[in-house]
């Protein structure tokens, strides 16, 4: 007996449809699985077989020969169980009804339930685009596949359910979770009202939001770098719809979605400078997203810059330009997005305290030389914003001032991002550090005095063209803020502050 079964598998992002077909002949009992199939699927032969017979159905005593077409794609992961065992129990005639409409996702355990499998959100879209109209999964992924339409979604818990389900036994209707409001505020253990001073680097942390802009501190220890980049997602947008569901498909492929369906707040991930090229790049051997790409819509935060490799750290260079990586592996190159907003923080020298009024700084100059070229000048010229973090004093700290809350600047930087938007509107540009050259003499356009003084602050430093127009985009986000129709002198003076440290450390 021969039938056939709708599966998929990802090949980065992206679903592909694979056709199961399972054929029982007579001969010696055996289970073959052919059509490039990995350890993985391969393995699916004894917890199939288990799972049928623990779910009380006979299992056939033929030769059972599954194919998996195409032949010459590569398949992957433990999605394939289910569709294998339906097959198995279709051909035996266990299943009696057509099941030709309908794709199945699932991981088998031997008593027969059907456990969650990663990458089932981008799986369940992949099939919506090609017209699939109906997809088993199992109950533990209902919440983040219900919430995409034109596609039936029916979670099922067991093998035994599922038989009775397309038997027409029992019935299961369509899942359908609730995305709860984007506008919903969102409980954040820190907030900016705990950070004592740094009014400075409160600015420039402000602006970098607003702007979707690269931020770079660098201090002496306990100046509150750490601390402050930590609380940046509280003042960040919260995801519209598109956003979290872009977010919860790459969670999805990594095994870190939450139970409660869609991400709701925004990525911060702080991988530690051991963190290898392949994890903080994405890739492996099963090319899974990297941290650039866990980060996407985030924020990716790089405590102690110098400490991390080199090599890894010139990984950065490519998706900090294009919001999206390449990964390149024998058989296949895999894109995923990241658009991320970098947060970087370092010491001045190895020990820390240099220019420290407190302390006194014990490296010499070679040292410090050899601790800055770590962080490469292509690196730091991507770096929209660079800013020197001053010691915080025992006056700051016991200052019975209140400081601005998230809340209150998180307002001021939803209304410059308002503003972008409706600049923007009809281009695939959100924020002002997303625009192309074109769009910078189109949108940043400036008087003859603020030309003035970008082109001797041009001169003086050395600047680059990308850091020309860095500036350009950084004082644009300056003059939203402000609510400034045009950038103005001041707001270009500000703007070339932020570059101060490729003329002091690097030049």
């Amino acid at each position: 007996m021969l039938s056939k079964v709708k599966a998929c598998v990802l090949q980065g992002l992206e679903g592909c449809i694979v056709e199961v077909e399972t054929d029982l002949s007579s001969g010696l009992p055996g289970f073959n699985i052919v059509g490039l199939a990995d350890t993985a699927i391969k393995e699916a032969k004894e917890r199939v077989r288990s799972s049928i017979k623990n779910s009380g159905y006979r299992f056939p005593v033929s030769k059972i020969t599954i194919n998996l077409a195409p032949a010459n794609l590569k398949k992957e992961g433990s999605q394939m169980d289910l569709p294998i065992a339906v097959g198995v129990l279709s051909a035996s005639k266990i299943i009696k009804n057509q099941i030709d409409d309908i794709c199945f996702i699932g991981e088998l355990s031997l008593d027969g339930k059907i456990t969650k499998v990663d990458g089932a959100l981008p799986l369940v879209i992949s099939l919506r685009n090609f017209n699939v109209r109906k997809v088993i999964i199992p109950i533990e992924n209902k919440e983040e596949c219900g919430v995409i339409d034109n596609i039936d979604i029916i979670p099922v818990d067991t093998l035994i359910d599922l038989v009775d389900y397309l038997n027409e036994e029992i019935e299961i209707p369509p899942y359908k979770s609730i995305y709860m409001d984007s506008l919903l505020e969102h409980q954040y253990e820190e907030d900016f009202s705990e950070i004592k001073g740094q009014t400075a680097l409160k600015r420039a942390v402000e602006i970098a939001a607003a702007g979707g802009h690269n931020l770079l501190m660098l201090g002496p220890p306990g100046s509150g770098k750490t601390m402050i980049a930590k609380r940046i997602p509280t003042i960040l947008p919260d995801l519209s719809f598109e956003e979290s569901l872009e977010v919860t498909n790459i969670y999805s492929i990594s095994g870190e979605t939450s139970e409660n369906g869609l991400m709701k707040k925004r990525p911060f991930r702080s991988p530690h400078h051991t963190v290898s090229r392949a994890a903080l790049a994405g890739g492996g051997r099963t090319s899974k997203p990297g941290e650039v790409s866990l980060s996407h819509y985030g924020v990716l935060f790089l405590d102690e810059m110098p400490e991390f490799p080199k090599s890894v750290l010139e990984v950065l260079r490519q998706p900090m330009e294009d919001g999206m990586i390449s990964v390149a592996r024998a058989n296949n190159t895999y894109t995923y997005p990241a658009k991320f907003m970098l947060i970087g923080s370092m010491n001045p020298c190895p020990c820390g305290f240099l220019g420290d009024p407190k302390h006194e700084c014990s490296c010499n100059q070679g040292q410090i030389n050899k601790y800055l070229s770590k962080i490469s000048g292509p690196l730091l010229d991507r770096m929209d914003i660079q800013i020197e973090v001053s010691p915080v004093y025992y006056e700051d700290l016991n200052s019975k001032n209140k400081e601005e809350s998230s809340k209150e600047i998180k307002e001021r930087v939803l209304n410059a991002r308002h503003i972008q938007s409706n600049r923007y509107k009809g281009s695939n540009v959100y924020t002002n550090s997303q625009l192309t050259s074109k769009q910078v003499a189109k949108y940043c356009k400036i008087d003859s005095d603020s030309e003035a003084l970008l082109k001797i602050a041009f001169d003086s430093l050395g600047l680059s063209a990308r850091a020309y127009n860095k500036i350009l985009k950084v004082a644009r986000t300056i003059a939203d803020l402000e609510n400034s129709e045009n950038i103005l002198q001041k707001h270009i003076a500000e703007a070339i502050q932020y570059r101060t440290l490729d003329r002091k450390y690097w030049r």
